[in-house]
């Protein structure tokens, strides 16, 4: 490696070490890291871009764990649907991209990301049923277990059938579930009727 790029490579792993996972081209340029450096960096495979203007660390001990990045790029977003099932191991399917709830009033601009491979979804009632949990020590937000199941209805002709049916009798077979809460989420969100049909029979 270069002199010039091994004192970068130096001054980068400080930077980041003192910061956060995610950081911008504003700050790194207000940091001694102009434009040129910041390709050099690159180019060196030192540092990834993830989405214009946002940078990760390769070396760092959070290269090979994505959660600290998601929450970086998406600090409202919140584990939906596919990737909230895959939590709850209501599937046997590993999702091939995170699933990610965001307002629906959210502004898209400079949404799109090169790193991790991330499907957002811009949804309605976007508060109702948010809850946190701890991935390898990292805090992100997804939503619980019945608000989970009530967007498995609202969505099931757009999942996978088997998918859809593993998830269903996943809730239902789950010693922790709160029929209550399901049902004044499924008032909540419109789907009261599809769900005392589907669910009724087990419940």
């Amino acid at each position: 490696m270069p002199k010039d790029t091994l004192n970068d490579f130096e001054q980068i792993k400080n930077f980041f070490d003192k910061n956060e996972i995610v950081l911008t081209t504003k700050i790194l340029n207000k940091n001694g890291f102009c434009n040129q450096k910041i390709k050099k960096l690159l180019d060196s495979k030192i540092i990834e871009k993830l989405k214009r203007g946002y940078y990760h660390y390769l070396l760092s001990d959070y290269s090979y764990c994505e959660i600290p990045i998601l929450t970086s790029l998406f600090p409202e977003g919140v584990l939906y649907l596919e990737s909230a099932l895959d939590y709850y191991d209501y599937t046997d399917r590993i999702p091939n991209a995170w699933h990610i709830a965001l307002d629906r009033n959210k502004s898209r601009k400079q949404i799109e990301i090169q790193y991790p491979i991330v499907k957002l979804h811009f949804i309605k009632n976007f508060s109702l049923g948010i809850t946190k949990i701890k991935v390898d020590g990292t805090e992100i937000k997804i939503y619980d277990k019945e608000r989970t199941i009530c967007d498995c209805i609202k969505n099931r002709n757009k999942m996978d059938y088997e998918q859809y049916c593993k998830s269903i009798k996943g809730y239902v077979n789950d010693k922790n579930k709160r029929i209550g809460v399901l049902a004044e989420y499924a008032f909540k969100l419109g789907i009261e009727k599809k769900v005392k049909e589907i669910l009724g029979p087990w419940l």
